[in-house]
Parts: structure tokens; sequence; C-alpha cells
């Protein structure tokens, strides 16, 4: 009897280099996806993986090396047409739904085949269908129009309209940084799915930063550093710390829980009401957390202190708070700048004389800030899409920790980081705070949270519970965020 020939990967990409202008992105990259394999994809901010992932969607094409479909070279006539055409689908970090247009109409954009009368009807049950079996509960109104969504939600969306099939079965899907805008319990229901879609047949390549999620996921993991493959290995010859050790950086202990401040007699920075029992306050040098189920009222929290402490879209000089948006594309970038005018908007009021900014000053911030969390750029007149979404977060990381404002709220600031800067991020966090600095931070990582010296879990737009030093656990956390009265 003879053997079954295995069967030839959905996609493989071979010996591929790219460049931009001076810019080496890929080095001879070889990456292939098998049927019925999850991949995990690693590395740094920077590390190629973005512009990997633009020629496996055929949104661009190598200067040399060979894309290859079922074993067929199909590296000529490659592109997005062609990579739809055979299957394969992307969600990306960058979301691209058309924010104008409804959950419905969205779909029906990426399903062409659904048309003719009554191409709304089917539309809808094929967006619903899929949203319920990825994200059960979603609660998501697909006449909605993306606009009204919360960032998790459009990403919510983006993920079930990639999965979903009309006229052509979906074979291999991109996740880039799928996980980024969810909380927790959101992040389980994906990855859930993609394991069960994988073991149907499918195949699925992961990015992520947070390398749990890889790691508990994928099969395989490949691992890339400055435009090169490092490490192609099965996910259960990895750990955390040897994975981390490969992409080229060194895991930190967490820092031991502090002891508990006494603040009697202490003035609060902020206070403000949650509507229930346990009200929000902040003393100075204190990191606080803002944790619990996305969209049960954080966010709103954040804005409301940046309005009531005088927050305003002109940046001024003594200015109390700054403001680290989580939407970048919403609130936080301007698109049309570059990379230095973009990092130093909110400290022009100090690099002014007589009404004129003072270029060089300008220039050195925005050298001093690119250096200390590592922006990849060498040029800071770039614009600010040409940067990889975790460096554009960086940006607007670093806008806020230049000013002298003594509270920055942060709206879920390092999505897309990767975990060497986000090491980087905590050590200045606690340098800032040891000066007297206050931090309000909400995050979806647990990592994150349990950074805080104190926690508030919010749910249903109130204050729940109160967490502080080794109570701050992932369990408490989601215990509270369930509850039904204030801890």
């Amino acid at each position: 009897m003879e053997a079954t020939a295995p069967l030839a990967d959905v996609l493989a990409v071979n010996g591929a280099e790219k460049s931009f202008g001076a810019v080496r992105a890929l080095a001879g990259v070889d990456f292939f996806v098998r049927p019925g394999e999850c991949v995990g994809l690693v590395g740094h901010n920077g590390a190629g993986k973005s512009t990997l992932v633009n020629i496996i969607t055929g949104g661009a094409r190598p200067d040399a090396g060979k894309v290859l479909v079922d074993g067929r070279d199909e590296t000529a006539s490659y592109g997005i047409a062609t990579a739809r055409a055979n299957g394969l689908r992307c969600v990306f970090q960058e979301l691209s739904l058309c924010p104008n247009l409804t959950v419905t109409e969205n779909a029906r954009i990426t399903h062409r085949s659904i048309s003719g009368f009554g191409w709304r009807v089917r539309a809808e049950a094929l967006i619903r269908q899929k949203l319920d079996e990825v994200f059960p509960g979603h609660g998501i109104d697909s006449r909605a129009m993306i606009a009204t969504l919360s960032i998790a939600e459009r990403q919510m969306v983006e993920i079930a309209t990639a999965f979903s099939e009309s006229d052509r079965k979906v074979r291999l899907v991109v996740l880039d940084e799928p996980t980024s805008s969810l909380d927790a319990s959101l992040a389980r229901q994906l990855l859930a799915y993609v394991r069960k879609f994988v073991a149907s047949g499918g195949s699925v390549v992961i990015i992520s930063h947070i390398l749990g999620e890889i790691l508990s996921t994928a099969d395989r993991v490949v691992v890339m550093k400055d435009g090169r493959v490092v490490a192609d290995r099965s996910a259960a010859d990895f750990t955390v710390d040897s994975l981390v050790a490969a992409m080229g950086s060194v895991v930190r202990a967490r820092d031991a829980a502090l002891a508990a401040h006494d603040y009697t007699g202490v003035r609060p920075v902020l206070k403000r009401s949650s509507q229930g029992a346990i009200d929000f306050v902040a003393y100075p040098g204190e990191i606080v957390g803002l944790a619990g189920l996305g969209g049960h009222g954080q966010t709103d929290m954040l804005v409301s202190l940046y309005l009531a402490e005088g927050g305003d879209w002109i940046s001024r000089k003594d200015g109390k708070v700054a403001f680290v948006a989580g939407d970048r594309h919403v609130d936080g970038n301007l698109p049309l700048w570059s990379i230095l005018k973009n990092l130093t908007l909110t400290v022009l009021p100090d690099l002014t004389r007589m009404g004129l900014v003072h270029t060089g000053e300008e220039a050195n911030v925005a050298k001093k800030w690119r250096d200390r969390i590592e922006v990849r750029t060498q040029n800071l007149d770039n614009p600010i899409l040409s940067l990889s979404g975790g460096n554009q977060q960086k940006v607007l990381f670093a806008r806020a920790l230049a000013t002298r404002a003594p509270v920055v709220l942060m709206d879920d600031p390092m999505r897309g980081v990767d975990i060497g800067t986000k090491q980087e991020v905590y050590a200045i966090l606690r340098s800032e705070a040891a000066k007297g600095r206050t931090f309000v931070w909400y995050s979806t990582e647990m990592e994150e949270v349990c950074q805080c010296d104190r926690v508030y879990v919010f749910r249903e737009g109130t204050i729940v519970a109160e967490l502080r030093g080794a109570d701050t656990t992932e369990e408490n956390i989601l215990s509270a965020s369930f509850s039904e009265r204030a801890a």
C-alpha cells in the first residue's frame, strides 16, 4: 500500500527580500504554512513581520524570492485578488473597516458574491452568524454604523468578517495582533475559535506580542529579527523566557508588590465619583490601574477625568493632564504630519519664543524620546504612517511623557508594542512615579494591570472593587468583573 503524499503548503514564501529605500525590511525570508496548522509569528516592532504579511496577502511584491500557493509558483501574478481567490484572508492590526458604513455593509464589501435583490438580508445573516460563533453574547447590532462601535467591537467585526464564507472556502487567515483591543474574556473566545478552525483543517498565522497566547494556540512558532527568520520550531519547544530570548530581549521579573502607602492627610491629585459605593481617587506618585471587561466605563472615566482637569485640544504650558489615546487613528495620530510633529505637538508651548517654534529644541526633544523608547526610525521627518502600528503607539506614548503634566491618563497605550519595549516603558513609569508623577492606566492586558500600585475594577460603568499589591491577580479581577456588588 502506497503512502499518502504529504499535502502541499497552503502558502510559502521562499527567499523573500524587500527594501524601502535604504531600509532593508526583509533579508531572504523563508516562511510556510501547512494545512491544518496555526503558526505564531513573533518579533519586536520593526522586525519585518508587517512586510512579510503584506507579501503574503498580496499587498506588496518581494524584490526577490518566490510566493507559492499549494506548491505552485504564483510570484509573477500574485496580488490581493490572487490571495483572496485562494481563500486567504487577513485581519490587519490597522483595522480596515469603512467607518461610514454599517456592519452589514462592510461584510458585503468583503463578500462580493452577495449581490442582487435581498443582498442586505443575506449579508446580515452571514456576519451575525459568524459573530455569534466566534464571540457568543457579543451584543453587536449588525445594522450599527462602524463609527459608533468601540475599537474592541470593530476588531470583533473584522475578525468575524475574515472567517465568514460565502462563495469561497476560507483556507488561511492571518491575524495581526487580533486581541490587542479585546479584554481577557473576548480573547479567550477568539483563541478557542482559532483552535476549532485549525482542527477542522483551516490554517492560521497569528501575530501577537502577548506571548502566552502564541504558546497556547500555535503549533509552530517563527521568530523574526532585523528582517530575518532567526528561529522556527514547534511551540512546545519554547517557553515565554526562551521565546523572548530568541527575539533578542531578556525577561525581567515583575517588581515585588509595593507596600501599601498611607495617604492619610495627603491631598489627592484626582478624585471622581463612579456612581457606586467606591469612588475613584489617585495620589501623587501612584500608578493606578483601571480593569474589568472592555466597554464597562474605563475609557469614559479617563475622558471625564481629562475634561474635568482642563483637558483641551490646545496644548498648554502648564497643563495638569496629558492623555494617551487608545484608538490612535481616531484620537491619536495626525496622519498628514511627520513623526517629529506628532511627537512634539504637546510640548510646543515650551519650545516657542515670541510665537515661533525653536526647531532645534524641537528636534532634540523628538530625538531624546525616540531613543528612550526606541521608535524604529532614522528619519523623524518621515510621515507618522510610515511606522508600524506598534511604533506609532510609541510616538503617542512619548508625546504624553514629554510634557511636564503631573498626571498622565493612558487608554490602553501599548497596544501592539513588543515585550522588550513594554519592559522599558514599565521602568520609565516607575521612574516618573518616583518623582511624583501620577499615572492612571486602563489596559486590556493583565500583565500591565499587575504593574499598578492600586487597581479599580469596573462593571457596567461602576467601580466594583479596589485591589492593591498581592491582591491584584487575574482571578480577583475576573471575579470582581462578574460580581454584582462592590467589594
